[in-house]
Order: structure tokens, then sequence, then C-alpha cells
């Protein structure tokens, strides 16, 4: 039934048509009958019906414009009804879709008022702002569908979501087509109906011209990428139809205009004002050409990968999450952070993992992972995140295939991987750095040769593209170039192109060694000869080259016969694992599954009758295989942690529930036995934990957890679990680098309640930890199990004293040898599992210590008595080493003199020591007092003397080396823990044991000042900002000639001795993880980088001021320096504490140093100064940030380990900016400062971090914007509500009101 309205306008109709009334007074008359208010909805319904009605006239579209131009009616609610009614009867109506086209046109100049077309319909199916943004994106659309569809081109992707104007939901219009016309008028509709399509495209180029048009599709392209896609791909599909069709010709420059339009809407209007920001924020380059002597400015951008490699190889740090993860992810936040290319990046991350092994090119020889590490990362590790890049990109080109985004999408993957090209032919012209260590000259030398050999079977017509076949009559001289680029070869980043390179083969004479070609043992393997003695060695002393040889290694080891499982187990954990970098996380995968074999039919799982008895030979032989420093490292490396700790645990509860068939010495790699093979895997396991740690590690950060991600077994087992949880079929394969062979988890979840035994143990090791022990009545089976051991140690010291009472006897010391073991010493050792003796073990601790405290057991028998425990059951030291850690944090015992009677004396060399660790530390520009002056009695408490002086007796021997691996960290955790200085002690008598330990042992000692003296902390960060920087501002160091990265890291540490100086970003690194009070380094490191930034600012206005001509350089240079601090102190900060400390910096130190009122000097400071500070505070923000929460989405496995903190304290900080910009908290600091450092922080955060905006509360969003907008950053409050999600679209559309 018609309304009142709707007659009236009937009746309106009529009388324009009869008695030729004035449209406007027509107009006028229905806007006094409406009684709904106006403008009108309804009103708007009526015209347009009548518009669209049988036998239209032109009065009628005069009578609709008059409504709009004085409001009685809303413009784009109009509209919106007059497109779903006029465009799909464009054809058969001609001159009404003209009258409607150039009605569109006069309405888009005025279109800002016509958002307001929704305000009054209240609530709906979404708010008015998300249909405000539909309709103009609806618009554009149909427009554009409308001319493909007269062009005759088949529009493509068009689904209903598309257009809201789709004709199916809309009554046809009533429009009479018989025929009845005559030919001339047919012809001028034809006319009308080409000019048409010219038309609407030029009102579409007139609609996303307007600068508020391009705010609402810029709306679109963020938050309704489907549609907006669509869009894209309609005029990329006009754009490859242009030259097959004529009639695209004439509209060819609209079409130009269109498409650049839509670009512009894309990128967004807002870039950094020049005038304010001094060129910060724009300083990125796509500049693909790089070179180490191009400046720090540039060089400093990409310090974080170097920061970040060397980091990866302190020995102490074992990775929870691969390093191969964090380093995709690094990837990703430098290329964006930096504004680079793919070339750039990829250049200069190759660049950065060559300087890391430049650093180390001969092993300096000690406990830490050497050279092999750091070829792991430069050959294996870099290649698989680089791999990991351009999987992503891959599967984002394909399903943009099409051209969704005008083809650039679809253009990344060909763009990355051209970009590796390029960088890898860059390298050569990095002469220095591709020279090869030693240790792989053979490897680089056969690389080489390779490529040469392929280029002359090519052209000798003997071979194809895939024939990689080695020639024994050519030679080559190899780089490292040629290692870099078989890894790329082999994971397919690349093909064999790269041999074709200008100079990549590089021809050498034939040498008489080079001219005999000796066949490869691992082809002599996989022809079936048997693992004879020579081919064992052989295969264990050359790396694998092919997968294929690795199942069948892998398939001997569980299958073969009892000789077999244990060659070919340490044959995979020999030269292959160490040096099988085109391979080596194949290999890691295959060592881990067997960590973990599987049980055959009928078999049981639980208990004595396990199925790991089976294969204790095989897992004996892999435990002692993986020991070693460098491999354990790999395995880290890698991210295996979580996965060997979950495959330790059966291990270790099923051999440690097991008796020893008989007493034994269990100390060397050939024995198989339940306590060998348990004793090995359960100090293994507890490697991958901090385990000794004493109590106050384990206090609260005063943040409801410790300060840092430190590993421990439930710590693990939550990843391992998590991981499992990720292979789920819902959730996307996104971890460890979308690698198959990465993936290591066993498919099923490890709890520690599965294991008893272990869990008991466990729970006991935190509880000595925690309190001293409690009393245990005779009776207790544990107390029972304490006397026997006792007894078997009493009976060893009888024996020795009896022993040493005969003339005869020639016995060596008990300080540097294990003491010998009789026939009847042995018969009389208990029979007893493994985890009964650890059980009693801290008992039997507490009672020799008391006797030694006493005067009731000597020292040397102390020693001898504990060095015999762990001969019989090694697995011991790990609770020696629990018990004496916890014992010398609790400060009861009383120091023992070091003498060289009772306890060894560092005597011979403790002052050469200090002095050559004060040495270091003076090149590093720290300065410390002397501890031990000449004539002093050197002290240790009675804990800390026993457990060194139990250390030294233990023979530097391979076979020990998964013993030595639990020492060297527990000695230097145990002398922080003291309360005074026993590090230069310690290293004394470990330097006089093993002397060719000399120089890592004082790079040790030079570590241990800042464990407890902020003072060196203090002067170590600021030589590290000086090493890299320049000279500090309040300082006079020495350290300037050398600045960047070998300025701050160094560039060469050899067994050649320890190079002056040291790099303070070395020891940096080798020493941050033993700082006490990491709250205080936020502050200091926060405090250097507003220092330098103040530095800046006085140097601009000495100097600038005086010549006009040259001020704006040097204010350009000065804001490029800023950014420099800037990254130094995010790289420090992110490795001193990780997310944890930069969450301390976004909610606590950044806005108390905000909150803190200037004092003194800093009252003086110039107007630059205070911006610049500013400006400096806001880099370090966002940068510390990116380095571990990343720049946009990230794995499943990153997010869960750092990105899940990121959305909750982004939003923090910035409800603490939005209630200052309010007026609700006071500043301490100056406005000025405040003002630059809010607009550096909003402009990084739109133009490096957009998608951390939307993670942000709405509130705090709108008021930040309202203060940016009060302080004249239009564009800026703009840009930074338009990456407010879906949720700000309203706030946006407001804002254009």
């Amino acid at each position: 039934m018609e309304s009142e309205v709707q007659l009236r306008v009937l009746a309106a109709a009529k009388a324009l048509e009869n008695r030729r009334e004035p449209p406007l007074a027509v107009a006028m008359d229905l806007a006094r009958s409406v009684v709904d208010g106006l403008p009108s909805p309804e009103l708007a319904h009526a015209i347009v019906a009548a518009v669209c009605s049988l036998n239209t006239s032109p009065s009628m579209w005069k009578l609709l414009e008059q409504a709009i131009v004085f409001r009685f009616v809303l413009p784009l609610h109009a509209l919106a009804l007059l497109t779903g009614r006029v465009v799909p009867n464009r054809k058969a109506q001609p001159e009404a879709y003209r009258l409607y086209l150039e009605l569109l046109s006069r309405i888009v100049k005025s279109v800002g008022d016509a958002l307001q077309i929704f305000e009054n319909f209240g609530s709906q199916c979404m708010d008015y702002g998300h249909m405000v943004v539909l309709f103009v994106l609806s618009t554009v659309t149909t427009l554009i569908d409308g001319a493909l569809e007269d062009w005759g081109l088949k529009s493509v992707s068009v689904e209903k979501h598309d257009t809201l104007f789709a004709s199916d939901g809309w009554q046809a219009m009533d429009i009479d087509c018989k025929g009845s016309l005559n030919d001339r008028r047919n012809e001028h509709r034809e006319k009308l109906r080409r000019s048409n399509i010219l038309m609407a495209v030029d009102v579409v180029a007139k609609i996303t011209a307007d600068k508020k048009a391009k705010v609402l599709l810029r709306l679109a392209y963020f938050n309704m990428p489907e549609r907006f896609n669509s869009l894209l791909q309609k005029l990329q599909y006009i754009e490859a139809q242009k030259s097959a069709l004529q009639s695209l010709v004439s509209a060819d420059q609209l079409l130009v205009k269109v498409s650049a339009n839509v670009k512009e809407a894309m990128s967004g209007p807002y870039h950094v004002d020049k005038h304010h920001l001094l060129g910060l924020v724009d300083i990125g380059s796509h500049d693909s050409h790089f070179s180490l002597s191009s400046g720090v400015s540039r060089v400093a951008c990409w310090v974080p990968f170097d920061v970040f490699l060397e980091n990866a190889m302190d020995g102490k740090l074992l990775h929870a999450i691969s390093p191969l993860e964090i380093l995709t992810e690094l990837i990703r936040t430098l290329q964006v952070i930096n504004r680079a290319s793919w070339q750039e990046t990829f250049l200069a991350l190759w660049i950065s993992a060559l300087r890391l092994t430049q650093r180390e090119r001969e092993p300096l020889e000690g406990p830490m992972p050497h050279l092999d590490s750091r070829l792991c990362i430069l050959l294996s590790i870099v290649p698989l995140a680089i791999l990991s890049i351009l999987k992503e990109d891959s599967e984002k080109s394909s399903s943009t295939r099409n051209g969704s985004e005008h083809g650039t999408e679809g253009d990344h993957y060909t763009s990355r991987r051209n970009g590796l090209v390029s960088s890898l032919q860059l390298l050569s012209q990095f002469s220095g750095l591709l020279s090869p260590p030693p240790y792989v000259v053979t490897a680089a030398n056969n690389a080489a040769t390779k490529a040469a050999s392929f280029i002359s079977n090519i052209k000798n017509g003997s071979g194809n593209h895939t024939n990689t076949s080695q020639n024994a009559s050519v030679n080559a001289v190899g780089s490292m170039l040629h290692l870099i680029v078989e890894a790329c070869i082999a994971r397919k980043l690349i093909d064999t192109s790269a041999y074709f390179w200008p100079n990549y083969v590089v021809a050498s004479a034939p040498s008489k060694e080079s001219s005999s070609f000796n066949e490869s043992p691992w082809l002599t393997f996989m022809e079936g000869t048997p693992l004879s003695s020579s081919l064992k060695n052989d295969l264990m002393a050359t790396p694998a080259s092919r997968i294929a040889e690795l199942e069948k290694l892998y398939n001997i080891a569980l299958n073969g016969s009892e000789e077999e499982k244990p060659a070919a187990a340490k044959i995979l954990c020999g030269a292959t694992l160490v040096r099988g970098w085109n391979i080596q996380e194949y290999v890691v995968s295959f060592v881990v599954k067997l960590l973990s074999p599987p049980a055959p039919p009928g078999i049981s799982k639980t208990g004595t009758g396990s199925h790991l008895i089976g294969y204790m030979s095989m897992l004996n032989a892999v435990l002692f295989g993986i020991s070693a420093i460098d491999i354990l490292h790999i395995l880290s490396l890698y991210g295996a942690v979580p996965e060997v700790a979950a495959a330790l645990m059966p291990l270790c509860e099923t051999f440690g529930s097991l008796p020893p068939t008989s007493s034994h010495k269990s100390s060397t790699s050939e024995e198989t036995s339940a306590h060998a093979v348990f004793s090995c895997a359960f100090l293994f396991l507890i490697r991958l934990w901090k385990f000794y740690r004493p109590p106050q590690e384990h206090c609260i950060g005063g943040r409801g957890a410790t300060i840092r991600l430190e590993l421990t077994l439930d710590y693990l087992l939550l990843m391992h679990n998590s991981r499992v949880g990720l292979q789920n079929p819902a959730f996307p394969d996104k971890t460890l680098g979308n690698a198959d062979p990465l993936n290591f988890s066993s498919g099923q979840p490890v709890y520690i309640d599965s294991f008893p035994k272990l869990r008991s143990w466990y729970f006991q090791n935190q509880a000595c930890v925690a309190s001293t022990l409690s009393g245990l009545c005779s009776k207790n089976p544990v107390h029972q199990v304490a006397n026997k051991i006792l007894n078997m140690l009493c009976r060893k010291m009888t024996n020795r004293a009896t022993m040493s009472s005969i003339p005869a006897s020639t016995s060596g010391s008990c300080m540097t040898d294990s003491p010998g073991n009789s026939a009847e010493d042995t018969c009389h050792m208990p029979l007893l599992p493994a985890w009964e003796v650890l059980e009693a073990i801290p008992f039997v601790l507490e009672a020799v210590l008391t006797a030694c405290a006493h005067g009731k057991l000597s020292s040397r028998d102390l020693i001898t008595g504990l060095r015999d425990l762990v001969d019989y059951l090694p697995a011991s030291l790990a609770t020696i080493i629990s018990y004496f850690s916890a014992e010398i944090t609790r400060g009861i015992w009383k120091p023992v003199s070091m003498n060289g009677t009772d306890w060894p004396s560092p005597a011979a060399n403790l002052l050469l020591i200090e002095s050559e660790v004060k040495e270091i530390l003076t090149s590093a520009g720290v300065h410390v007092p002397s501890f031990h002056a000449g004539g002093m009695s050197v002290m240790l408490p009675l804990p800390m003397a026993a457990l060194v002086s139990l250390t030294i007796t233990f023979k530097l021997d391979k076979n020990l080396e998964y013993i030595h691996g639990v020492i060297g960290p527990a000695l230097d955790n145990c002398a922080s823990g003291c309360a005074w200085p026993s590090m230069p002690i310690i290293g004394s008598l470990w330097s006089q044991k093993v002397r060719r330990w000399h120089n890592f042992i004082v790079f040790s000692c030079a570590r241990s000042p800042f464990s407890y003296d902020k003072e060196a902390i203090t002067q170590l960060v600021r030589s590290c900002f000086s090493s890299f920087l320049g000279s500090s501002p309040t300082s006079s160091s020495h350290m300037t000639s050398r600045r960047g990265v070998n300025g701050l890291l160094g560039q060469a540490f050899t067994d050649q001795g320890v190079r002056l100086p040291i790099a303070p970003g070395f020891l940096y690194l080798r020493s941050c993880r033993a700082f006490h009070d990491t709250h205080f380094v936020t502050n200091l490191i926060l405090e250097l980088v507003v220092e330098f930034a103040h530095e800046l600012g006085r140097s601009w206005s000495c100097g600038g001021l005086a010549r006009l001509k040259s001020s704006k350089i040097s204010l350009a240079t000065a804001a490029a320096q800023v950014r420099e601090v800037a990254t130094v102190g995010a790289c420090l900060l992110c490795i001193a504490g990780g997310v944890l400390l930069v969450q301390v910096l976004y909610e606590e130190t950044l806005p108390t140093s905000l909150l803190s009122v200037t004092e003194g000097k800093l009252q003086d400071l110039s107007p630059t100064a205070r911006i610049l500070e500013g400006y400096a505070m806001a880099y370090m923000l966002v940068l510390s940030g990116a380095f571990v929460w990343g720049v946009g989405d990230t794995s499943p496995a990153y997010t869960s380990l750092f990105s899940s903190r990121r959305a909750a304290t982004v939003d923090k900080h910035m409800d603490f900016i939005a209630r200052v910009v309010d007026g609700n908290v006071t500043l301490g600091c100056d406005p000025a400062t405040f003002k630059a450092y809010v607009s550096c922080l909003a402009s990084l955060l739109v133009g490096f971090v957009p998608t951390w905006v939307p993670e942000m509360k709405q509130d705090t969003l709108r008021r930040l914007a309202n203060g940016l907008r009060g302080w004249h950053e239009c564009d800026l409050a703009l840009s930074l509500l338009e990456r407010g999600g879906a949720d700000a679209m309203t706030f946006v559309v407001e804002s254009l009101l």
C-alpha cells in the first residue's frame, strides 16, 4: 500500500508534466509534507521510485536534483537507491543512465557532506562507517563492471559480495522498449551508450581522485581485502586487454588515472614531515648498493644481524626455539624497518654471517662452541631462513597470481629470489671475508672443483644440467662463496646456473695431491660393503652428501647387528653431523629420532623390560657422540633442545632403574652398561637447563616471573608439547621454517609425571637448592643407601691410607688423576640402581662436608672420596654440583685457605691471570680494582674449594666431554654465587691443570666482574656505544679508531692468544646473562641513548647555527645518528633480557623517564636536543619491540614465545601516552621532548609496524588521534586511525566530517 509521501510524489510528477511547475517549488511542497524531519529517507525512496517508473521525464530528475541540493534528501542515500535501479538497465535506458552519471559527477564534489547519510539510520547490521566505505567501494566496482560488460569483456571474479547493487535484489525499471522509436532515435541512443561508457570511467576517475574518497578506499584496502582485491583484479584485467581490444584505446588515459588513484589510495597519503621529524623515518633506502665503506649510517641499520648471530654462539645459551625461526623473523623485520630491497637485505645477512666465521678463523681451545657452530650458522641456518622467506612469499604469490594487487604481490617471489641471486653475485666483491679458514680450505676447493667439473662436462657434451659428478682432471681454487652457493643449490634456492657466473670458477694448476682422485667412502658404503673398522673410520671423517646415505645409516643403527648398530650411530654423529652442512637439518632429525627408537611389535614400552634395553649399545654410541660442545650447540641452533629433552627422559627413567650387572668404573664411551648409558643421558639432559642455579636465580623479578626466559625442564616439556599441538591439521605448518626435517617432535606429548623416578629427583633437587636438608631416620631406605655409599667411600680411604704407608708406593697426587681401584675395592661397590644412588647423595655430601669442616676428614680424603663417587656413577656429578652450588650461596661455611697443603694453591699464576684479566677489561674500556694483592692469603668457601678441587682431577679426555660440559658452566655459576671474586682463583687452578686452555680461561675470568659490579657494567655498556658510534660524549676513550660492527664485536679471536683490544660488544654478549639487576641495565641503556641524543643536539646547535647552508646537513646527520644510537641500544637491551626486558621498557622504564623531572645541566638543553631526545626514545621503543615481537604476523611457535605479549604491552604503553595527552597525567620532561616522542612514535607505528595499531584499544587510539590533531598533525592522526582495524573505520569517517 502506497504511503502518503509516495502519493504526494506521484501527484507532483503529474504537476511537473502537465502544468510545467518549477521543480524547486514542487520540491519545497513535498518537503513541507514530510513529518519525520529532513533530510527524509522516505522522501528519497519515493522520488527515486518515481524517477524510475513508467514514462519517466527529465523533469523528475530535476526534482531529484533540487531535493538533493536543498538537503531534503541525503545525496549518497539517493545515489545508493539510484545505482541499484539505473545501472543494471543502462543499455535499455541510456538516457536515464546518462542523467544518473551527470548527477553522480556533481555529487562527487560534495561527497564529504554526504557522509552523514547513515546518521539517521541507527544500529543496523554494521555501523555507518562500514556502510559508507562499502558504498563508495561498491559504486566504483559497479561502474567498472558495467564498463567491462559494455566493452564486451567478461567480468572477472564477480561474486554477490562484490557489489551492493546486484540486479537480483532490485525490481527492474519498467521501461517501454517495444521498438516504437525510429532509426534516428536508435542511432542517437547507441551513441549515447558508447559515450556513457567513457563518462562512467570518468566518474570513477573523479571519485577515486577525491581525497576523502581515497581515504575510504584505503579503509577498504586495509579492512575488506577480498572486496578490494576484486576491484584490483578487474583493473588488472582491463590493463591486460588494452592491447587486444581497440575500444579501450579511447579510455586509456582515464583508466591510467583510475589505476594511479587506486594505487595512491593503497599507499596512503601520509609522509613524514621532514621539517618536524628531521628525516628520521625516511632514512631507509631502496638503493641496492651495499658497501662496507659506505659509512656507519647505512651499515648501522644491519648491526642487529651481527649482534644476533654472535649472541647465538654463546655456549651458555641453549635455545628452546630455533635461532632459525628467530633469524627468519629478524630478516623480515629489518627489511621493513630499513625500507631495503631484498638484495640489500640478503647481502647484509650474508656479510654478517661471514663476519661471524671470520672472528674465529682458527678454533680457540676450550669448552665453548668453535668454528663448526659458526659454519653451521653460515651454511645451514642462514640458507634455511632464506628458504623460509621464499616459501612464505611463494604461498602468497600463488594466492594472488591473477594479479589481485596489480601484479605486485605476484612479482614478490621473483623479486626475492632475484634479490638472493644478485646478493650472492655481489658477495664476490668482499674478498677479505671470503677467505676460507684453514679448517675448511679443502671443502671450499672441492666445492669450486665441483663447479669446474660441471662446466667441463657440459662443454665436452658428457653431462647435462643435472649431472654434478666430479671430474678428476679438473681443479679449482675455492672460497667461502663456493660453500655458500653449494648450500643454496642443495636447498633449491638457486640452480646450477650459478656455476656460470663471471669469475665464479678460478682454475688452479694441478698438484700431486689433487691429481690423485680418491673415491668417496660413501660410494663404497652405498655399494653394500660391510662396516669394517677402516671403513667406519673413513665414514666418520667424511661428511655424507645425500639423504639416501643417511637413511641407510639410520636403518642399520636400528636393525643392524650388535656390532653394526653402534658403528652406524657413531658415523651419523661424526663429520656428517658436524660438517654435513648441505643436509645438516636431516642429520639432526635422524639423530634425534635415534634417541627414541621404535618398539618392536609385542615388546612392552614400560618397566625394566623396556624395549630401550635392546638398543643399549646404539644409544650409548649416540649419547657419547653428541656430548661434544659443538654438537650440542648445533642441536640447539636447530631448536631441537625440547625434543632431545623429551627423548632423554625415558632413557633416564629406564636405565636409571636398572642395577649394574657388576661393579665397574663407568667413565668411558667404550663401556656399555646401565650406569654408563644412564650417566651420559642424565648429564646430557641436565645440561639442557640450569639445574644448578642457586636460590637467587629463582627469585621473582618483581613482575610475577623471573626476568629472563631461562630454560627449565618444565619449560622444555611445555615447548615440546606445544609443538606437538601445532602438528594438528587444524594449524598450518609454519613451525621451524616450513621444512619437514626440522619437525623433530615425536608426535606425542610428554609429561614429567610419566617418569616417577625422574620426577622424584627433580623435586628433590629443587628442594635442596631452595633449603637445607631435613634429617632422616636410620630406618629410612634413603638413609640405608647413604650408609652403603659412605661405607664404600670410607673403605676406599682406608685402603689408600694403607697403600700410602708402603715405601714402594709411587702413586701420583689425587689432585691430578682418578685414584686407583683394587680388586678388593671393586668387589665391595654396592650394586644399586642409579636413581637410588642419586637420591642418597645429598645426605652423603652433607656428612662428608660437615666432617671436613670439623676436621674429622682431611681435604685429600674428601676430594678422593668425591672422585670415587663420580667414578662409580658419573651422573652423581650433577647432584654434587647442585648441592655445592646451593651451599655456596647460603654463606654458612667457613672459608678455607688455598695454601697448597690442604687445598691446591693458585699462587703460581694468580697474579698473572689477574693482570691479563685487567688488560682485557681495560682494552674494553672497563677499569676494576685488584682483589688479590701479593702476600695475601687466598681463600674460598669450603664447598667452592671442594668443588673446584674435584673438577681439576678430571683429565682432558675426549671421552670425558660429557663431564666437562657440565663442569664448566657450573663453576662459572658457582663463582658468581660467592660473596667475593673467586673466578680468578678458579681460573688459576684450571690454568695450571690445562695450560692450553689458558686464553679461554683468562677471557672467562674477565667476565666475572659484571656479575656483581654495576659500575663495571656501566663502563662496559658505555664502551659498546662508543666503539660502534665513535667517542662517548663524556669520556676520552681511546676506542675511536675502529667503529661500526668491527669496533663493537671485533674482527678475530684465535688460539694464537687473546687479541687486544677485546671488543666491548663481544665481552657484553658473553657477560650479559650474568647481570643480576637487569632493570638497572634497562635504565642504563635508555640513559645512554638519551645522553648521546643530547650530545648530538648540542653539537648541531653549536656548529650548525654559524653556517646556515650547512646546518641542514648537520641536522640530517644528527638525526641519522639518533637512529644509530637507538639501534645499538635496542640490540643491547634485547640481548640482555629479551622479551621480558622489552616489556619492562614499555611499561616501566620509559614512562618513568617521561614523568621524571629534569634536573641540573639538562635544564639548559637546546630545543633541538630535546626534540632529538624524544626521537631517540621513540626509536628505541619501537626497534626493541620489533626485534623481539616482529613487525607482522609470526609463526605459531614464535607467537607463543614472544609475540603473544605484544598486544597487552603496547596497549598499556599507548594508554599511558593517551592519558598524558588528555592532560590526566603531569609530565616531568620538557613538553617539546614529549611532543617529539609521541609524533615520532606514531609515525613509526604507521610506517613500520602498522599491525600493532589494531591491537590497541579503540578508545586509546581515538584519544591519541585527537591529541595529534590538537598538535596540527592531522594527516598523522588520520593515518593512525586508518590502521586501527575494522573497529576504527567509524572513527575515520567521523574525522572526515
